[in-house]
Order: structure tokens, then C-alpha cells, then sequence
């Protein structure tokens, strides 16, 4: 987050504590960093979602700004997060096909195919986040102080990071949002397909009894999508 969105800045950004090599038993590089306070972002632990709005526009703009050149494109370490929405049309399909009268197939796929008629991102590819969720975003005091989990960092379409218009922020506070980032209709509208097909994703393959935050999550983003006029 911006710094001006901590009260003390210094407090905002992990340490790094130690650092360490692939070895037995454990196959990857590792890191230990300092302790980050604060709880999940929700909205209801939010004091006010315009500010915090602007404040998640500040941290994507930021990440935006950030030279992309070289930078990893999507692929399987960051979950293809930032590929063409179109490359997630049959996954998407088949969650609809999967979850039948869970949800409502025809609203559902109209609101899929109205996301797929975006034009598609034709500037160079910009630095995202990819996992913009309120559980990777951490809120002290009333505000917003940190993002975390950026496991599924890369380059690629900036769509995938507009997706938190609908899986953090209300209805009134989205066009804050939007504006604040000057996001433009199609990019708008790809980021509302991704929120939907992720979504779709998760109610798909999690149950209440395998993963009960993500599925009441799921639920909220699908509902937030469908309330919208498309």
C-alpha cells in the first residue's frame, strides 16, 4: 500500500529475517520475513471503502509503473494469472455445466459471453498482482496497510488485478475505483469476466465442507457480478 496509507511506514514492509537454499526434505529457496499486524480485509473491518478504494488504485497504478521488460509472463507458476480472458472460456463453460441449477446457467453465461466481447489488451503487458483477494490484503485500524501473497506476481493483461472492483470494494465505491485507476470499458469489462469466471471456478471445485471461506467468498463476487446492469 502507499505509505501514507500506515501510520508508521516502516512498520508496513516485511524485514527479510533469513533466507535459505534447496536442500533435503525441502526442494525450493526460502525466506522468513518479519510479521506484518493486521487482519483480513473485509469490508466490513474497513472503515471507509472510498478511501480504500483509491488506495488499491495507488498500490495497481504503482505496480503498473513498474518496468515490465523481462518480467515472467503468465504460465503455471503464477496460476496463468494476466492470460487473455478468452483462454479461460472453456474452464469457465464447464463450471457453468458443472454446477447446473446451483446458479443461474443463462445469467451466468450471458454475462461470461458479454466479458469475452472486450476487445482484448493489445499494449505491452504491465506488472500484476494476480491474487488481489480480501484475504491477500491486510487492514489495521480501519485501513488498508498491506498486500501480501504475491505468489501470483508476473506480467500480462491488467484485467486480472481490476477484478478486485467486485471481490473487495461495493457497488458505490467501484466507480471510485475505476476512476482513480482510469480504467477503460473493455479492460472494465475483462476484469468483471475474470471476477466471474473465478468465481464460477471456485463454487465448482470447493464445497462448504472443503473450503468454506472461499466458497462463501465465491459466492459474494458472483453476486456482486450479476448485480451489475452489463
Amino acid at each position: 500500500m502507499a505509505a501514507e496509507a500506515c501510520s508508521a511506514p516502516a512498520a508496513c514492509r516485511p524485514v527479510p529475517i533469513a533466507a535459505g537454499e534447496p536442500g533435503d526434505g525441502y526442494p525450493f529457496a526460502w525466506s522468513i520475513y518479519s510479521w506484518l499486524e493486521g487482519e483480513i480485509a473485509t469490508a466490513e473491518r474497513i472503515d471507509d471503502l472510498h478511501d480504500a478504494a483509491v488506495e488499491l488504485a495507488q498500490f495497481i497504478a504503482a505496480l503498473q509503473h513498474v518496468d515490465a521488460t523481462d518480467g515472467p509472463p503468465p504460465g503455471e507458476h503464477n496460476a496463468f494469472r494476466g492470460v487473455p480472458l478468452a483462454a479461460r472460456d472453456a474452464a469457465t463453460r464447464s463450471a457453468i455445466a458443472s454446477l447446473g441449477g446451483a446458479v443461474d446457467a443463462g445469467a451466468v453465461t450471458a454475462a461470461w459471453e458479454t466479458a469475452l466481447r472486450a476487445s482484448a489488451w493489445e499494449q505491452p503487458p504491465v506488472w500484476i498482482h494476480g491474487d488481489l483477494d480480501a484475504r491477500n490484503l491486510l487492514v489495521d485500524r480501519g485501513r488498508l496497510t498491506a498486500v501480501i501473497d504475491f505468489g501470483c506476481l508476473g506480467v500480462g493483461d491488467p484485467a486480472c488485478d481490476v477484478m478486485v472492483a467486485w471481490k473487495v470494494l461495493s457497488a458505490d465505491t467501484r466507480e471510485t475505483f475505476r476512476a482513480a485507476l482510469s480504467i477503460d470499458d473493455p479492460t472494465w469489462s475483462r476484469g468483471r469476466g475474470w471476477a466471474l469466471s473465478q468465481a464460477l471456478g471456485a463454487l465448482s471445485y470447493y464445497t462448504v465442507e472443503t473450503n468454506p471461506v472461499l466458497v462463501g467468498e465465491a459466492r459474494r463476487w458472483l453476486a456482486e457480478v450479476l448485480a451489475e446492469p452489463r
